[in-house]
């Protein structure tokens, strides 16, 4: 939560102090969702607004892939929604959603808008194009769900702790840094490329590997994934 300014400040420049919560809606390394409506009540109870990051929950969670909110059934004029255009989306750049007073703030007085030059039009166009599959072809999401939960079902059933994960990125817990790079590197020589995670992106100790799901992975390219981890861990741990 952002600090509010001072009581001195306010009286002296009139300006009236807001509080701001800022989450990620699905974590990048536990794979997990936060607690949305939890947050808002929360948010409701001292006055603060929220800003959420649907970075990983852009075209994924909701039934029209349009995020966190859609997922938890959630409308306010106080949250602020951000996200990427480079993960799910595929291109690069991001956007903020909220209300018209906000946004024509941002426009105003973000420095980071009013000091950088306008995405290229062929950039525009490719996510423009994304967001109409997003909306067009729910089959590509569902598709993703249920490999999502063939994979981790996979890795559960072979004795790996998938760290509770509920969407498309899958940790498998190692724990030692050493460890997690060794693993990594087998896997790669098997084929398979999952990316190890160590301090300072994670805790010393709480190292993993990262793996994430596509919908274009086909079970045949899943069942690849859980020999290859089978082989190394059998091998290696």
């Amino acid at each position: 939560m952002l600090p509010s300014l001072t009581k001195e400040g306010n009286q002296r420049g009139g300006i009236i102090p807001r509080k701001l919560i800022v989450t990620d809606s699905v974590f990048s390394m536990d794979g997990d969702i936060a607690p949305l409506p939890e947050i808002i009540e929360l948010a409701q109870k001292f006055g603060a607004m929220v800003m959420v990051d649907d970075a990983h929950a852009t075209g994924i969670l909701g039934n029209t892939g349009k995020g966190s909110l859609e997922h938890f059934g959630l409308k306010a004029d106080d949250i602020i929604q951000m996200g990427t255009l480079g993960k799910a989306l595929g291109t690069f750049g991001a956007y903020i959603a909220g209300s018209r007073e906000l946004i024509d703030y941002l426009i105003n007085k973000a420095r980071g808008f009013i000091f950088s030059t306008s995405l290229p039009p062929s950039v525009l166009a490719s996510a423009i194009a994304a967001i109409d599959l997003v909306e067009d072809e729910p089959s590509l999401r569902q598709a993703l769900w249920d490999k999502t939960w063939y994979l981790k079902k996979g890795l559960d059933s072979l004795g790996f702790d998938t760290m509770g994960s509920e969407t498309p990125i899958i940790p498998v817990f190692v724990g030692d840094a050493g460890k997690t790079m060794e693993f990594s590197r087998r896997l790669f020589e098997e084929g398979i490329f999952v990316s190890g995670i160590r301090p300072p992106t994670v805790q010393e100790g709480k190292c993993r590997l990262r793996a994430t799901v596509m919908a274009t992975h086909t079970y045949n390219d899943l069942d690849m994934a859980l020999d290859a981890f089978l082989k190394v861990k059998k091998s290696f741990l």
